[in-house]
């Protein structure tokens, strides 16, 4: 909202309330504060991006406290400068006029100097009688010494923002190393599994990185990447678990059983097929609970959850554990399959399974029959939820470059 303007050398400028303001502000400055006006500049050249400036208006900055006589910004000092733009132009390095105009409008819109404008429009100083000086037109500094804890907070922001971003390159190279050499390997000593289609999903995550990414692109990514892993891993450890089962006939012969129950899982179980589910499940040893996957993630491969969320919107695994609950009543899962579910994976990891189950929901004729079965898999240690959610995430990725 513009509330009038004011003259300038430069032409009539706008007066915005923001402008008034930070001239208020500035003039309310704790009584006594003082500040290193070079650990300011410091400061601020450090949260540039943060406050949408540039080297050059950088540069200005330097010019404009090279014009103030201290090196220590205080509160009860006059900290208006009153350079000439010529002035100005030989400290900023031989900027042109038109460049320096725009990179004090910079200054002045990231709220770190205030114009004071004289009535001609003209920089300069009136002294009184014993020659100090009693007022001046210029460029008013105080907002630097206003606003010096919070430049201090944002340039301690950037540097731990820059740690975490070096840090997470860092493992996401390891974790691409890593994953690039249990593939090479597991192709080269013939283990079973469909190599092919895992390197085309490693191909893919590789592909995504950006040129210059941000923190949010390498965490997704390596959080994807990690997962890539540990499916891997899944993999060969169920490839030499079979090795190991075949050297023993009777394992072998157990094992060959247990591999005929894809059948039962097209509807509910009967309560004493329950309850012969659970006898099994019980002489077996249980495995560890299924891996929590990240929620951005599960977000991402399932979107069709969010609209069963408070507000249609799902920002946390409280959120996600609602929105199951409502899903589960909706695909006819019955309370206690989802029940079992929770017990056996989780409650994240049951939530998943149904935002999975919700996704696929048109493929899928038996919802709470399957999902029986992924419990009594996931008990014997024989599921995951990492490959079905990588399909799903590529599934859409698919989808959004048809789109494109």
């Amino acid at each position: 909202m513009q509330i009038g303007s004011v003259t300038t050398p430069f032409g009539r400028r706008p007066m915005t309330l923001a402008l008034v303001k930070r001239q208020i502000e500035a003039s309310e400055i704790k009584p006594g504060k003082t500040a290193d006006k070079w650990k300011v500049f410091r400061d601020a050249s450090e949260a540039r991006e943060l406050l949408g400036l540039q080297d050059r208006s950088l540069a200005v900055l330097d010019a404009l406290l090279s014009f103030y006589p201290d090196n220590e910004l205080r509160q009860d000092a006059q900290l208006i400068v009153f350079p000439s733009n010529a002035q100005l132009t030989l400290r900023a390095h031989g900027i042109a006029g038109a460049t320096l105009r725009r990179h004090l409008a910079l200054l002045v819109e990231a709220g770190l100097i205030v114009r004071k404008d004289s009535a001609n429009g003209k920089r300069y100083a009136r002294k009184d009688k014993a020659g100090e000086i009693d007022s001046a037109f210029g460029f008013d500094l105080s907002p630097l010494l206003m606003r010096v804890d919070e430049l201090a907070m944002m340039a301690e922001q950037v540097v731990a923002d820059r740690f975490a971003l070096r840090r997470a390159k860092e493992n996401l190279t390891i974790c691409r190393r890593d994953v690039r050499k249990l593939i090479s390997a597991a192709i080269e000593e013939g283990a079973s599994g469909n190599w092919e289609s895992i390197e085309a999903i490693y191909t893919g995550l590789v592909g995504r990185i950006p040129r210059s990414p941000t923190l949010s692109d390498v965490n997704s990514i390596l959080d994807e990447m990690e997962l890539l892993q540990q499916e891997i891993i899944n993999i060969l450890e169920m490839h030499q678990k079979d090795e190991n089962v075949s050297t023993n006939g009777d394992h072998h012969e157990q094992h060959i059983q247990n591999s005929n129950t894809e059948s039962c899982c097209e509807f509910e179980p009967s309560s004493r097929n329950e309850q012969g589910a659970k006898a099994v499940n019980d002489g077996r040893p249980k495995r560890e609970p299924v891996r929590n996957f990240p929620l951005g993630m599960v977000m991402r491969a399932c979107p069709e959850i969010s609209m069963y969320g408070p507000g249609g919107t799902i920002d946390s695994w409280r959120a996600m554990m609602i929105a199951a609950v409502v899903a589960r009543s909706m695909l006819g899962v019955s309370p206690s399959a989802y029940q079992e579910a929770c017990d056996v994976m989780g409650p994240e990891n049951a939530a998943t399974a149904i935002a999975c189950i919700l996704e696929r929901a048109g493929h899928i004729n038996a919802p709470g029959g399957y999902l029986r079965d992924l419990t009594r898999k996931a008990a014997r240690g024989e599921f995951s939820l990492g490959p079905v959610l990588m399909a799903l995430l590529r599934v859409h990725g698919q989808g959004e470059r048809a789109v494109g």
